[in-house]
C-alpha cells in the first residue's frame, strides 16, 4: 500500500476537518484544493444536518455532504438535497414510547434536515434561537418523517446511555453517538455514514478500495469498516474514541494540528517521490 493513492477523500467535520473553533485552516483548504484539481473529489460525512452546512460551504464552495449520519445527501454548491432516507412516523412513535417507558427522564428532539424540533424540557446545546429551531410536543415531532431522532439524558454516563438506547431500539433503527454527552443519534434501519458514502462513491465510479476516510467518533465506525474491509484507508485522529481507533488503518495528528491535511500531504509527497 506504499504507493496507494485515493480517488475520493471523505472526512468527518467536528473534531476532524474542523478545528475546535469550527474553522477550516488555510492549509487544509489548500491541500484539499490540490487534490480536487487533480480530479479527487471531497465528500463530507457528518452527523450535522444540512442547516449546519452553510459555514463550511462558504469555505470549501463545492462537494457533496453526507449529512445526518447518512440519512441526507446534500450538494454543497447549490445547497440542494439529493436524497433522503428518513425514519417513518410509525417507527418514531414506537421507539420514543418504548424509550420513555424504560427511562422517564429521557428527552427527545428531531432533525428534519432544514428544521429542528425539540421537547420543551430538552436542552439543545446549539442553535437555541436560530431560525428553524422550535419546541414541539412529542406527538407533533413524531407525526412526520425525520432524518434523525435524538435522545438525551442529562445525568447518565454517555456509554451506558447509548447502550440502553441500543438495547431498546434493536434492529428497528440505527443508533450511534458523536458527542461527549449522553446523546444517542437514531437513524432509519441500515442508514449510516457508510451507506451514504457508498452511494456518493458509486456516483463517482469509485469503490471503497479507492477511498480515504477521516474521523474521530463512534458514528464514523461504519464508514471506517466499509473502507478498511474494502482495501482503502480509514484514518483516525490522534484523539479519536477508542472504539474508532480499534478499526482504523492509520492514525494522524489532531484536528487543531491539521491532521487531515498532514495525512493527505504525506500521500501526495510519497506519490511524487515514486514518480510516474
Amino acid at each position: 500500500m506504499s504507493d496507494w493513492r485515493p480517488r475520493l477523500i471523505a472526512s468527518d467535520m467536528d473534531g476532524t476537518l474542523l478545528r475546535h473553533d469550527e474553522s477550516v485552516s488555510a492549509a487544509t483548504v489548500a491541500e484539499l484544493e490540490r487534490w480536487r484539481a487533480d480530479g479527487v473529489p471531497l465528500v463530507l460525512a457528518t452527523g450535522r444536518p444540512p442547516r449546519w452546512m452553510h459555514g463550511v460551504r462558504e469555505v470549501l464552495r463545492h462537494g457533496t455532504a453526507v449529512c445526518c449520519n447518512g440519512a441526507v445527501l446534500l450538494d454543497l454548491e447549490p445547497m440542494e438535497i439529493l436524497d433522503e432516507s428518513p425514519l417513518e412516523p410509525d417507527t418514531l412513535q414506537a421507539i420514543t414510547a418504548e424509550l420513555r417507558a424504560h427511562h422517564a427522564s429521557m428527552w427527545f428532539a428531531v432533525e428534519y434536515g432544514w428544521e429542528f424540533r425539540h421537547e420543551p424540557v430538552y436542552q439543545p446545546r446549539w442553535d437555541v434561537d436560530a431560525p428553524g429551531v422550535a419546541t414541539a410536543t412529542l406527538e407533533e415531532m413524531t407525526s412526520a418523517p425525520a432524518a434523525k431522532l435524538l435522545a438525551r439524558h442529562e445525568s447518565m454516563p454517555r456509554d451506558a446511555f447509548v447502550q440502553l438506547v441500543e438495547q431498546v431500539v434493536g434492529r428497528r433503527a440505527t443508533v450511534t453517538n458523536s458527542s461527549t454527552d449522553a446523546l444517542a443519534e437514531i437513524s432509519a434501519p441500515g442508514v449510516t455514514k457508510a451507506t451514504g458514502l457508498a452511494t456518493v462513491a458509486a456516483r463517482h465510479g469509485v469503490g471503497p478500495e479507492d477511498v480515504v476516510v477521516f474521523g474521530d467518533m463512534p458514528n464514523d465506525i461504519a464508514a471506517f469498516e466499509w473502507v478498511r474491509d474494502g482495501g482503502g484507508r480509514a484514518v483516525a485522529m490522534a484523539h479519536a474514541h477508542p472504539d474508532l481507533l480499534a478499526v482504523a488503518t492509520d492514525v494522524t495528528v489532531g484536528n487543531d494540528e491539521d491532521g487531515v491535511a498532514a495525512f493527505l500531504s504525506s500521500l501526495w509527497s510519497h506519490r511524487r517521490d515514486q514518480g510516474p
